[in-house]
């Protein structure tokens, strides 16, 4: 085969996968973020916190999950419109609403809720999608 020919056939395979990469990620539609506030039953309790943040980091295991980040209110400037009252957030990148759907029913997510619900008094969740 001359070099010609490998050009285009190394040409074309990159193109395919190009696109079924592309046609991979239109069928399952854009990205999910979900993203978690708790609020502990004890506010302020290291130990609750601690032991919030350890269950979250369980949920690692789930592989539907892309990226996760677990995270305590920043020190930052005091504003009307920021809400700093929870004690500890998730935010979750999910390459469909599909996949959260599995990570809502996955045994680790279920044995964390198990696990942990004693700890939280509120929960509020945002799940959103690109406009």
């Amino acid at each position: 085969m001359s070099s010609f020919d490998r050009r285009v056939v190394l040409s074309g395979a990159v193109a395919a996968a190009v696109g079924s990469s592309a046609a991979a990620t239109e069928a399952s539609g854009p990205p999910m973020i979900h993203h978690v506030f708790f609020w502990l039953k004890t506010p302020g309790s290291k130990p609750d916190r601690d032991a919030l943040i350890a269950g979250l980091n369980t949920l690692r295991g789930i592989e539907v999950i892309r990226q996760l980040h677990i995270g305590v209110p920043a020190s930052t400037e005091k504003r009307d419109v920021v809400d700093n009252s929870y004690d500890v957030s998730e935010l979750m990148v999910f390459q469909s609403v599909a996949d959260q759907k599995l990570y809502q029913d996955h045994p680790l997510h279920l044995k964390f809720v198990k696990d942990c619900s004693h700890l939280w008094s509120k929960v509020v969740v945002y799940d959103s999608i690109a406009a």
